[in-house]
């Protein structure tokens, strides 16, 4: 490819880059801080990726009717996702070297996961993924040209693929109406109560075909912060006093309440409280009612999170 020009040197390929910030066009795939197809030495074999659009093997809790036909339906869970493709190296001679010492460093055994992002028809979708196996065949084509089709896997803990665009929403406590006023002559019909400052209620839409699971962040000063959907009316409710500037903040995904990012208050959840890991937003509109014990119009729910897909 005489017009490629990526360079790596000096680059960190394993840092955990934003989710498709460095993906221009369609095609191509990021994996932490090295970009792969169109426009750069690693182009996409024509078989694609395998995996990214499939459904995720699962786990079923299916029982056996034992004395009738069939099964009785249970909870079906996803196992992780296994995403591969085989991946042409292509540079020119002189990035030959180059670009393998790029290849060895971004496609590293590494504890953490990474995002990995791909863009089809103007869409991005992210998973968290880390390498489970890397293929280079050293052949004749690759000694001789630095020419070699190469296999990756990822595997992704958790299947869902995600908008690379995180989403929020805020809202105070509940402010009452401004009341009546009374006139010289007195009131006049119809009546105007006037309009709440603040409902206490917020809205959440995942436009994704996934339950995703919400960061909430309640920020003081309030007592007993409560949130609650008010469909399944699930409900995360915690016996501590916020003071002003104090934030608590429950990662539903991870089942951690941490306050001011330094301590554990998870035990501090009442026994109305549902546990933080069935706290989801399910695909469609989500209705969240903030409603603390106690507050002053300076406390705030904030909701964040980003659409799944399956």
């Amino acid at each position: 490819m005489a017009e490629t020009t990526t360079t790596y040197a000096g680059s960190n390929l394993t840092a955990d880059h934003a989710p498709g910030s460095l993906i221009t066009q369609d095609g191509q795939i990021q994996w932490a801080g090295l970009l792969i197809g169109p426009g750069t030495p690693f182009n996409v074999d024509r078989t694609g990726l395998q995996g990214w659009e499939d459904l995720p093997e699962y786990d079923s809790s299916d029982a056996d009717r034992p004395t009738s036909h069939g099964a009785w339906p249970g909870s079906r869970y996803a196992k992780p996702r296994k995403i591969s493709g085989t991946i042409v190296l292509v540079p020119e001679w002189s990035q030959t070297a180059e670009a393998v010492r790029a290849l060895r460093q971004a496609l590293a055994l590494l504890d953490e996961e990474r995002w990995l992002t791909v863009r089809l028809h103007g869409e991005l979708l992210a998973v968290r993924a880390r390498i489970a196996q890397r293929v280079v065949p050293a052949d004749q084509g690759f000694a001789t040209q630095g020419s070699t089709k190469m296999s990756i896997q990822w595997l992704a803990s958790d299947p869902r693929r995600y908008a690379v665009n995180e989403q929020s929403s805020s809202t105070t406590p509940p402010q009452p109406e401004t009341g009546l006023t009374w006139l010289p002559n007195g009131l006049t019909w119809p009546l105007n109560w006037g309009q709440a400052k603040s409902t206490g209620d917020a809205v959440a839409e995942n436009t994704g075909s996934a339950a995703t699971h919400p960061v909430i962040v309640f920020r003081g000063p309030c007592s007993m912060p409560t949130v609650t959907e008010r469909n399944s009316k699930r409900r995360l409710r915690y016996a501590i006093d916020l003071a002003a500037g104090d934030e608590l903040v429950v990662d539903t995904a991870g089942g951690t309440v941490m306050l001011n990012n330094t301590a554990s208050r998870r035990h501090t959840a009442m026994a109305d409280s549902s546990p933080e890991e069935l706290f989801l937003l399910e695909p469609g509109r989500t209705e969240l009612s903030f409603r603390p014990d106690a507050s002053t119009p300076e406390a705030l729910m904030t909701i964040r999170w980003r659409s799944a897909e399956w």
